[in-house]
């Protein structure tokens, strides 16, 4: 992983278009491919990123002052960082990661479900439990009765940030064109109205799990909202 803390101007150019004026940043450059642009305040989130695969080119300008740095993806979107007075500059080589430890719900949760796949609707087949990604294991992939790939993403309590996840991973399993396209379905024993209506706008289904009614019997009794 490498760290930069810099003065710097990021220009997203892409379907959208976003601007960052000249502030001091913190850019984080990750082993797997990603770029990211986070500030000292207001959220643990980055103000702008580039998700995996995506390039690095680090050109000079006609300034001795600033560096332009260009982070470019397969889709020929952009983020181009003007940095300037650079105070640190780090590498540090992290391992392999063991991932998240889920809770014991909410693993058996998983477990539960995968066996019991039809649970997400008449005609769903597994293809599999923690199917791995650049940017961590889906909970469970699978299709649906038409044949299209639906990845699932599991937590005992559904909130916002669940439904962020899940949004990261679908924005990459779309692009593989051996899966895509790839539907979202986000599951909890419970589920805050909040993810819902998040969930709602993006397209993804929400699915409200009865434990107790998975871990004893073979039902595939559910709510769907």
């Amino acid at each position: 992983m490498r760290l930069v803390i810099a003065r710097c101007q990021v220009d997203y150019v892409g379907r959208l278009t976003a601007h960052l004026p000249m502030a001091r940043r913190l850019l984080m450059m990750k082993a797997d491919g990603s770029v990211l642009v986070h500030s000292d305040g207001g959220s643990y989130k980055p103000l702008n990123w580039m998700s995996p695969p995506c390039w690095l080119e680090e050109r000079e300008t006609d300034s001795e002052t600033t560096q332009l740095w260009v982070v470019s993806n397969k889709a020929g979107e952009e983020l181009r960082i003007t940095v300037e007075d650079i105070e640190l500059d780090s590498k540090h080589e992290l391992g392999v990661d063991p991932g998240l430890v889920k809770d014991g719900v909410e693993a058996h949760l998983q477990e539960l479900l995968a066996e019991h796949i039809e649970t997400l609707g008449p005609g769903y087949t597994l293809i599999r439990r923690e199917y791995m990604t650049a940017i961590g294991p889906v909970d469970i992939l699978c299709r649906d009765a038409d044949g299209a790939t639906v990845a699932v993403e599991i937590k005992r309590r559904g909130e916002i940030d669940g439904v962020e996840q899940l949004t990261r991973y679908l924005e990459l399993l779309n692009r593989d064109p051996l899966l895509a396209p790839v539907a979202g379905v986000f599951a909890a024993q419970q589920i805050k109205p909040q993810a819902k209506t998040l969930a709602a706008d993006r397209g993804i289904r929400c699915l409200t799990l009865d434990y107790d009614a998975l871990r004893s019997t073979d039902s595939s009794e559910f709510r769907l909202f």
